[in-house]
């Protein structure tokens, strides 16, 4: 092992931290956007809206995000007349846009379904309780149904954060240059990939320790039972010493 390569290393990934939190925030806050309007129509009863739905997550499910990314950025170029008749070739010709697009579509897709299992996981009483005080339609869902499906399912969205987190990686083949896609340029130059990738592998490893960190205190904070439950066990602990 060569701790000199990676003292000497570690600014130059470090330094690349930005682009990847960059990717996966503005992916995964565009990604959850279009998740819930999937998630509404895999609910539907209109038959047309539930099939796209379904045909969505089943196609962004079912297909490498590779293969996604590759597509969106190498594929759009088959279609460069179509897409400079409506002014969107400055869009797809850079690289951080399809990067972005690929891994916003993927994220909609799990994520519309994380959504859909908390919304139909809402407990019927509550519901009826609501209508029974005259709510309806977009309030009941604002503040019944919604609520209440996201503190169900924060568990499995942070899954999803720290996933996308890690698919970030992906980007470095076509051309961004984040952490992996630093480490690739280093281990060019050295032929030392073990050094390198362990310092990679730390920084996603640090960075997803603060996210799940993170969502366990969002849920603890939306959860008072939580708060409870864990005072409970701090002082059963202090008793038996």
């Amino acid at each position: 092992m060569d701790f000199d390569l990676i003292r000497e290393s570690f600014p130059r990934l470090l330094s690349a931290v930005p682009t990847t939190l960059a990717l996966a925030s503005i992916s995964i806050s565009l990604g959850f956007l279009v998740a819930l309007p999937i998630a509404l129509m895999r609910l539907s009863k209109s038959r047309v809206l539930a099939s796209f739905g379904y045909g969505y997550v089943y196609v962004m499910r079912s297909t490498p995000l590779l293969v996604q990314m590759f597509l969106i950025y190498y594929g759009s170029g088959q279609f460069r007349a179509f897409f400079e008749y409506f002014g969107l070739w400055t869009l797809f010709r850079d690289a951080w846009f399809c990067a972005i697009l690929a891994l916003t579509l993927n994220t909609a897709a799990y994520t519309s379904e994380i959504i859909r299992g908390g919304i139909r996981a809402v407990p019927w009483g509550q519901i009826e309780a609501a209508r029974a005080v005259g709510m309806s339609g977009i309030l009941l869902f604002r503040r019944i149904v919604f609520p209440i499906a996201m503190r169900q399912v924060l568990p499995a969205y942070g899954n999803e954060i720290i996933i996308m987190i890690k698919s970030t990686s992906l980007a470095s083949t076509i051309t961004i240059v984040e952490v992996t896609g630093v480490a690739k340029q280093i281990i060019s130059n050295t032929f030392q990939p073990v050094e390198i990738f362990v310092i990679a592998g730390a920084i996603y490893l640090s960075i997803n320790f603060i996210v799940t960190r993170a969502v366990m205190l969002i849920e603890i904070w939306l959860n008072p039972h939580l708060r409870s439950d864990r005072a409970l066990r701090s002082t059963a602990a202090v008793a038996t010493h």
